[in-house]
């Protein structure tokens, strides 16, 4: 996180700025646990699921997400039976404030948390979005190592300490779930760690979190650092450890489960590992660990059902456009997939010489029904909701039209083909969309110039277009800019197969740029061209669904109100 100016001037506010080496003297006396007691403690220990997927994976570039795509993932993670949703975080925008809002109303078991700087406006702005959810939680955090003391703050370590605590008092007044994160706690001097855990514990903290902030640790150091948390922090067993683990050096599930075999109990993950920088540690890795090595994690279990975990990554792919690489543990495409012979001669001869769990128990099928021309819609239904995409009855019937039409050209619909139809399809109404696409015919060879006719649903008017361009995309964009006097720039476009026959649909993933922000858009057709123009006209409904709250947002705090 990114303090301004005018923040961290707040947070000096509270004395004067010091330097010098950091020496701190303990507040306690440490007090040992004996090996007996912590083994019993570990004996019947629940490991709390904390999963910032909205939050701190939608910080990952590319990732963002519109409101209906965090409700889709939100009911997804409710479904997963995940503890806690940090659904974003509030005071960032208008936008943020109202989808985690919206999350913290829909979601009916699961805990919602809203992330805040240790400041009041934060902190205020994070209940006003939570207060309606069934388990409210506020998720407050302050850096605490020298460096980020120390040149992001500007702060004395005591300043840090009565921030901190003095945060986690105000809002303990306003809700009884606190959780208190020492941002770059990895690289915080141990024993100012301690007295920073004790501190903000007996302000009210019910969670402390303890987070590898640039995934600097080694799970070796990092578990034992816990374990010293446990030995030598006097209050902690009044609330819950946490850990929240990045993966700059490939380390982050290795380090969580080091944490937690040293007592903590609470995981922080993201789905498929998104996250800042190289991501999060990723949650179905460690849950699929605690479950597949009950021997060595004795005694640790956590309330995922796991068999949601491939419908719920496939979900997070859907509406971010970020895949999961082939090779990827539990969710990658060769998971359970097996291509060598020795390979294949063991697995027909009993399933377990190749495989240490079973694709059933993270959601997949070893059947798989098969979808043509002659399937109904029931069918269709059903292995949507078995790829983790739920759809409203109108956009299911919008998506079944779409499915005959690619069923009567093909003899054999995929999953792949199905997951890039919903890909493909808009996942508001039309009436709700400025932008609809309807036709094009464009012109073009190795020996004339390429043109392009667009018409397109505008407000509910067709309007139709023509342009040159260098190629019959650039083209079909050209014209698509001069109906709208738009000036957009596109990046990372790309085109791909969505199966690997001849009749394969064409899948377009396009960024277009404008006034400094980044749009994501996504276009399925038989036709790549088509393809192309409905990523880019999804690319600009959501550039134009932006440009329209900002005008509103600006119309009612002119008028005086609040946004």
């Amino acid at each position: 996180m990114v303090f301004n100016r005018s923040d961290t001037e707040q947070m000096a506010s509270a004395g004067s700025q010091q330097r010098g080496p950091l020496l701190y003297k303990p507040l306690f006396e440490s007090k040992a646990v004996s090996t007996r007691e912590k083994e019993k403690t570990m004996s019947t220990r629940k490991i709390t699921i904390f999963d910032t997927t909205l939050r701190d994976g939608e910080q990952s570039p590319g990732c963002s997400m519109k409101l209906h795509d965090k409700l889709l993932v939100a009911g997804n993670l409710e479904a997963l039976k995940v503890d806690v949703i940090e659904a974003g975080f509030a005071i960032a925008s208008p936008g943020d404030f109202e989808s985690v809002q919206a999350i913290a109303r829909q979601v009916k078991t699961s805990s919602v948390a809203s992330l805040a700087r240790a400041l009041k406006g934060d902190i205020d702005q994070a209940w006003a979005a939570v207060r309606d959810a069934v388990n409210p939680r506020i998720h407050t955090f302050l850096a605490t190592s020298p460096v980020h003391m120390q040149f992001k703050l500007r702060m004395s370590p005591e300043q840090v300490l009565e921030q901190a605590t003095s945060m986690v008092r105000y809002a303990r007044s306003l809700c009884p779930n606190i959780q208190f994160s020492l941002e770059d706690y990895t690289r915080t001097e141990e024993e100012f760690s301690w007295r920073v855990i004790e501190a903000v514990i007996a302000a009210g903290a019910t969670t402390v979190n303890l987070p590898d902030t640039v995934g600097y640790a080694i799970p070796e150091e990092f578990g034992a650092r816990i374990a010293r948390v446990m030995e030598h922090v006097p209050n902690v067993d009044k609330a819950t450890i946490a850990v929240h683990c990045h993966n700059d050096l490939g380390l982050a599930v290795a380090n969580t489960l080091a944490a937690l075999r040293a007592g903590a109990g609470q995981a922080e993950c993201t789905i498929n590992g998104i996250g800042e920088r190289a991501g999060n540690a990723a949650l179905e890795e460690i849950v699929m660990a605690l479950r597949t090595r009950k021997d060595f994690f004795a005694g640790m279990q956590c309330d995922v059902d796991t068999t949601r975990i491939i419908s719920t990554s496939r979900c997070v792919c859907s509406v971010t456009g970020s895949r999961v690489q082939n090779n990827k543990a539990i969710v990658g495409q060769n998971a359970f997939a097996h291509e060598s012979g020795i390979h294949q001669h063991g697995m027909l001869a009993n399933r377990e010489t190749y495989e240490i769990m079973t694709p059933e128990s993270v959601g997949l099928s070893q059947s798989q029904m098969v979808l043509g021309k002659h399937s109904g819609k029931h069918a269709l239904k059903d292995r949507l909701e078995q790829l983790g995409i739920m759809l409203s009855e109108a956009h299911l019937q919008e998506l079944f039209g779409r499915f005959k039409d690619l069923a009567d050209a093909k003899k054999v619909v995929t999953d792949a083909d199905i997951e890039a139809l919903a890909r493909g399809l808009e996942m508001r109404n039309d009436a709700q969309q400025k932008l609809v696409f309807e036709r094009f015919l464009t012109t073009t060879g190795n020996t004339t110039a390429d043109v392009s006719t667009v018409r397109l649903c505008v407000d509910g008017n067709s309007i139709e277009d023509v342009a040159m361009g260098n190629g019959p995309i650039e083209a079909s964009f050209n014209a698509i800019n001069k109906m709208l006097n738009l000036h957009v720039t596109v990046e990372n476009f790309s085109v791909s197969a969505v199966t690997a026959n001849v009749d394969a649909q064409g899948e377009c993933d396009l960024r277009i740029r404008h006034n400094n922000k980044v749009y994501l858009g996504r276009g399925v057709a038989q036709d790549i061209i088509e393809a192309a123009i409905r990523a880019y006209v999804h690319a600009l409904n959501g550039l134009l669904e932006d440009e329209q709250r900002m005008t509103v947002n600006a119309s009612v705090m002119a008028a005086g109100g609040l946004v």
